[in-house]
């Protein structure tokens, strides 16, 4: 595989094959993230059609040779930007290479999606696009402004809509923290309603880190942002996973970050996820958190 740069990929994409369609992230302004500061990323682009197809062509032959590939996941960040055209190109391609496929997962944020139509996302539906991951990261859009994220709780909303009525499945990943101690109530509770909003079936809960060489770090240190520790963290996960009106939704805070991993069916595991969020809380013990160094991002 033709790989440029760091490669990342959602927790739940950990059996799929990564094929890099685009370098880098078509934003990449996150005050927070330093996902794709690779040098060799630091320009946004498509990759050019040959070396994909060269990369789906050597997929093909490991399947030929026996291994299962049943899961590709379409990297870098907000690969979902790339035209509908060659979306549908490189679908078509992975189903004729790999006869066992079964779901193709993307990044996409909330302007790639919304640049989409329904019908758009519907036909990359029927070509095999199963599910899209969006870092949503916060309901509150006054934090969403101070990072720098790009969009609006609104227009994450109007995303979750649009995924729906073409018939995709849609997870969203929320920040514990990402407000600092000043905003730590209110991101909470907007995330909250956020995620009633949207209603998706798939939610993952990571916590900030800040990363040195961040704009998010350089702020820290400067002073101007105090992240919550982990009690606080955990706090904001009991407001979200106690006041998100989710139908149906696997919730997960069980990233390499989270200090108290989480794996619910809400809202049917309400009252066992608060249980064990209040016990925790109320004993403040290092031994209930996960140690420093396991965790990561």
């Amino acid at each position: 595989m033709d790989h440029i740069g760091r490669i990342f990929r959602p927790p739940s994409e950990a059996q799929s094959l990564l094929l890099q369609v685009t370098v880098g992230c078509s934003h990449n302004r996150c005050t927070y993230c330093a996902m794709y500061d690779d040098p060799a990323q630091s320009r946004f682009r498509a990759k050019p059609w040959p070396a994909v197809a060269a990369d789906i062509a050597e997929a093909g032959r490991l399947a030929a040779g026996g291994l299962p590939i049943r899961r590709v996941f379409l990297t870098d960040g907000d690969a979902l930007i790339l035209p509908t055209a060659q979306l549908e190109r490189i679908l078509a391609a992975l189903h004729e290479a790999l006869p066992q496929l079964r779901r193709v997962g993307i990044y996409g944020d909330a302007r790639s999606i919304l640049r989409k139509s329904p019908a758009d996302l519907a036909r990359l539906r029927d070509l095999g696009l199963g599910i899209v991951y969006h870092g949503a990261e916060s309901g509150d859009d006054e934090v969403l402004r101070r990072v720098n994220k790009g969009s609006t709780a609104a227009e994450a909303v109007a995303a979750a809509g649009r995924l729906r009525e073409a018939g995709l499945r849609h997870s969203v990943m929320v920040m514990l923290g990402l407000g600092g101690t000043e905003r730590s109530a209110a991101h909470a509770a907007a995330t909250a309603e956020l995620l009633t909003a949207m209603d998706p079936p798939f939610v993952g809960a990571l916590t900030t880190t800040l990363v040195p060489g961040t704009p998010l770090h350089a702020t820290a240190a400067a002073g101007g942002f105090d992240l919550p520790d982990p009690w606080g963290m955990l706090a904001e996960l009991r407001t979200i996973v106690a006041g998100a009106g989710l139908t149906r939704c696997r919730f997960h805070s069980n990233h390499a970050s989270n200090y108290v991993p989480l794996s619910l069916n809400l809202p049917a595991d309400r009252e066992r996820g608060l249980a064990l969020l209040d016990a925790v809380l109320a004993r403040r013990r290092q031994d209930d958190l996960k140690p420093e160094f396991l965790r990561g991002l």
